[in-house]
């Protein structure tokens, strides 16, 4: 699982989550590897764990023919408090890292792959993220 070597501070803010206030993303919006690529339609936190069950899917879908990038980097660490404990006593335990995905940015890039099956293995990988997404490719517009 992708984790920062080491952190500023153990907890962030939460920050708010307004959808009608979320812009899309202006940076890693174009394919700069790959062929083809996964690209966010919606907002979400994607954690480490998730990011690795999609890679896995990628590696295994494209086997040794082709090659894939991740375009996202999980720096930001969550929160949780244990299960069936009440409410106030501060805020809970470090659990993780996720990356704050915002529509329009490149999460995956895969190259070096027959289309047919590029486009099976970033399909897989979408089903595993907690966002809607879609498969772009060079040849279509961005």
């Amino acid at each position: 699982m992708l984790t920062p070597k080491k952190v500023k501070f153990r907890k962030w803010h939460t920050m708010r989550s307004n959808p009608k206030k979320m812009s899309p993303d202006t940076r890693g919006i174009k394919l700069s590897f790959g062929s083809y690529g996964l690209k966010s339609e919606t907002q979400a936190r994607v954690k480490s764990i998730q990011i690795e069950a999609a890679r896995k899917v990628i590696a295994r879908t494209l086997t040794k023919t082709g090659k894939y990038w991740i375009r996202i980097f999980p720096d930001r660490p969550y929160t949780a408090k244990a299960a069936e404990v009440g409410m106030g006593k501060g805020k809970g335990d470090p659990q993780g890292y996720c990356f704050d995905v915002f529509p329009g940015r490149i999460i995956f890039e895969v190259d070096g792959a027959e289309e047919a099956v590029a486009r099976e293995a970033l399909r897989k990988a979408g089903s595993k993220l907690p966002i809607k997404a879609r498969i772009i490719s060079r040849a279509h517009k961005q």
